[in-house]
This record gives C-alpha cells, structure tokens and sequence, in this order.
C-alpha cells in the first residue's frame, strides 16, 4: 500500500486540494514575467496545458483513459467550455490590472457557485452564506473602483469572468459527484490555443518569443497549471466545498506575496482593505463551518446505537 493510499479520505482531500493551490500560486506572477502580447500567451497556454492534461490523463489512466473520457459525457464538455472561458479571464485579467487583484476576486468564486447552487439545485443557504456574499461582494467592488481611473477596470472585468465561469464550473461538476471531469480539461486547451492562435498569426508579423520567456512560458503552462488544476479539481471529490474554497485561499495569499515581492506590485489602500475584507470572510466562514462539520461528527460518534430485538426469541 502506498504512503497516500495509507492516508483517510479527508487527508487525502486536504494533502490534493493545498498542493494544487499551492502549485498554483506562482501562476498570476509568471504570466507577468513572460511578458507576452494578449493572443500569444494565451495560445501557448492553451496548447501547452493542453497537451499537459493529456500527459497526465495517460499516466493516470492508461488503457482506460477512453473510458474516463466517457464517463464525463456532454458535462465534460460544458466543463471544458466554461474552463476555456475562465483561462481567457484569468490570463487577460492580469494583462490589464494588478496580479494580487486577479487573485482577490477569483477567490470569490466559491460564494458565487453557492448563489448558482441556490438558484440552479434549489439548495437552502444559511444566513451566515448570504452574509458572507455581501461583504465579499463589496470588498470586491472596491477592489475593482480603486484602480478605475487607470483603465484597469477591463482586468477586473476579466477577473470577474473567470471567478463567474469557474462557479459555475464548480456547480456542473457537482451534478455528476464522483465522476472526475479534468481529463476534459484537454479540450479546453485546444479551443484556447486554436481560437488565440488565429488572432495571433492575423497580427502583424507574429514572432517566437525569447528563450528566457520560452522557458518561462513552458514551466507555467506545460507543468504548473495542468498539475496544480488537475489537483484543485479532485480536491472536491474527498472534501466539502467550505473546506475546499479556503484552502483556495493558499494560491491567493501566496501569489499576492509572490507578486508584491518581486513585481513590487503594491496594492492601494482601497484595495487593500477591499482584499482584507475578501480574504477574511472567507477565512472566517470556513473555519466557521469547519468547526460546525466537526461538532456535527462528534454528536454522531456519540450517539448511542438502539438494538431492535422485538423479533428475537
């Protein structure tokens, strides 16, 4: 039996879901490193992880990656539609604002796939959910009317899209528990790579990047999104959505530092207040309900087992 093997299932869950964020966490910072035009980043994004998901369905999988794909059916491909969507903007998003801004209001995805479970599966959510939406939602908008003046907007704009697309991801997914839906993943980096592809052979006079973007470009794209995303969507199958959406909140603490440490790029006071208000809610909310989950699991443990025994003799 292997060490992970070995290991219950919400340690399994936590060990998946932190080292995906965790994985995950230099994305924003290495996008802004590369330093490539809109259509091109993108391209070697899409191709690059697609092939990466491949890679690792293989391994996975082996003779019966076919079969993984088919269990993922027409949600597969709604997975993969929609994740396209959230790679165009997350990756726009920190071409046009600040990389700890991205960060910030993608975190907010998990509260905003609990509103589409509200309205989509007609889930009740408690008070403290609603709350928790409205405080994040305002600490969002004055991340977003901080930066205004300076055009930034269209990156919180695209920021915006990808937590949006990425909750409605999440809130797919959960129609099919227990089917793992990365594979599908593969085609998301087709449509992106094909689609910026073509924008960026109609430029004017399209070119290779530098080696050192090149290998930049490579690290993040064949290596850290397919491994860190394929991990971040497993996490879900072993552990509570509260659970998951705050160790999400690892890729968002630490790629802010990442970004203000070595982009030097410091958020204003607005903003920064606006992403403590993000950031602590829903820390707040998870610990929270992770200590409601506990007591809930301590009361079963304790509860005492009847023993019907009206048909013995």
């Amino acid at each position: 039996m292997s060490a992970f093997a070995a290991l219950t299932h919400r340690q399994q869950g936590l060990l998946l879901t932190a080292g995906g964020a965790i994985i995950m966490a230099p994305d924003a910072l290495l996008i802004k490193v590369a330093d490539l035009p809109d259509a091109e980043i993108l391209m070697w994004r899409g191709y690059l992880s697609g092939l990466g998901f491949l890679l690792i369905a293989l391994m996975r999988y082996g003779r019966g990656t076919l079969a993984a794909y088919r269990r993922c059916g027409w949600t597969g491909i709604a997975v993969a539609l929609l994740f396209s969507l959230t790679t165009c903007g997350f990756v726009l998003g920190n071409q046009y604002t600040k990389a700890g801004n991205v960060l910030m209001i993608l975190a907010s995805s998990p509260l905003i796939a609990a509103v589409l479970s509200w309205f989509i599966l007609k889930e009740r959510l408690p008070r403290r959910t609603w709350l928790a939406i409205f405080i994040c939602m305002l600490g969002i908008a004055m991340i977003a009317l901080d930066d205004a003046g300076a055009g930034s907007w269209v990156g919180n704009a695209f920021a915006l899209m990808a937590a949006t697309t990425l909750a409605i991801n999440f809130t797919l997914c959960r129609t099919r528990p227990g089917v793992d839906m990365s594979p599908m993943l593969v085609f998301n980096g087709i449509v992106v790579g094909s689609i910026a592809g073509l924008f960026w052979l109609a430029g004017s006079e399209p070119t290779l990047p530098a080696v050192s973007q090149l290998g930049v470009v490579i690290l993040l794209c064949l290596i850290i999104v397919p491994c860190g995303v394929t991990l971040l969507q497993r996490g879900p199958l072993y552990l509570p959505s509260a659970e998951v959406g705050l160790l999400l909140l690892l890729e968002v603490v630490i790629g802010t530092l990442l970004a203000w440490w070595i982009l030097a790029e410091q958020p204003a006071p607005m903003a920064m207040v606006g992403g403590v208000l993000v950031l602590g809610t829903l820390s707040a909310k998870g610990l929270y309900e992770r200590r409601l989950e506990l007591r809930q699991r301590a009361r079963l443990d304790v509860m005492p087992v009847t023993v019907d025994r009206s048909n013995t003799l």
